[in-house]
């Protein structure tokens, strides 16, 4: 016998009325994704910044895209106002195209260089020095920012500046907003 999913609901906090059924991510998909994220870190690793910023300002364009059908959504199962939801996206998408302009002008690249100089007791050798990206890196959405703390925000657009793949664990709070932003 095969071990059936584990699921889980999520709730309407002002009403207590169950949105939606939610399947946990088994063991398998979990191995999965981690795998699809290594096999992406040299890929992103690679690329170019102008390429980074490609990407960042896309998800940002996506996650407008979506428009009022997210803020709804993120309301219903986080109880926040619309008003606030409408800022917090905002807050995101400002905060991947923000991200974008960094990758951009490669201020995030932290480059040092320190000639050699001869002339020095003892001679000081040629240093350089740049940040590299790591490889994948896990966020974990909160549950009182479904959005600029969820799976597609700050956390998640600072990892893909870095040229690293992200594995997002949603809040089970908003596991259909952060269903949607993915």
């Amino acid at each position: 016998m095969t071990p059936t999913a584990s699921r889980f609901t999520t709730h309407d906090p002002a009403t207590g009325a169950i949105i939606a059924e939610h399947a946990e991510t088994s063991a398998a998909e979990l191995s999965a994704a981690v795998a699809a994220a290594a096999a992406a870190a040299p890929v992103l690793a690679a690329a170019t910044p102008d390429r980074l910023a490609v990407l960042l300002d896309a998800i940002a364009e996506g996650i407008e895209a979506l428009g009022d059908a997210l803020i709804e959504l993120a309301a219903r199962e986080s109880g926040l106002d619309v008003a606030r939801l409408t800022g917090e996206r905002a807050r995101t998408t400002n905060q991947l195209r923000l991200f974008a302009r960094v990758v951009r002008d490669g201020g995030h690249l932290g480059v040092v260089i320190d000639h050699a100089d001869a002339s020095t007791v003892p001679p000081t050798p040629d240093l350089r020095r740049t940040v590299v990206p790591t490889g994948p890196v896990a966020v974990f959405g909160a549950s009182n920012f479904p959005l600029a703390f969820g799976v597609a925000g700050g956390d998640t657009a600072s990892a893909i500046a870095a040229g690293c793949p992200v594995v997002a664990k949603a809040h089970p709070a908003n596991a259909g907003t952060s269903a949607l932003l993915a």
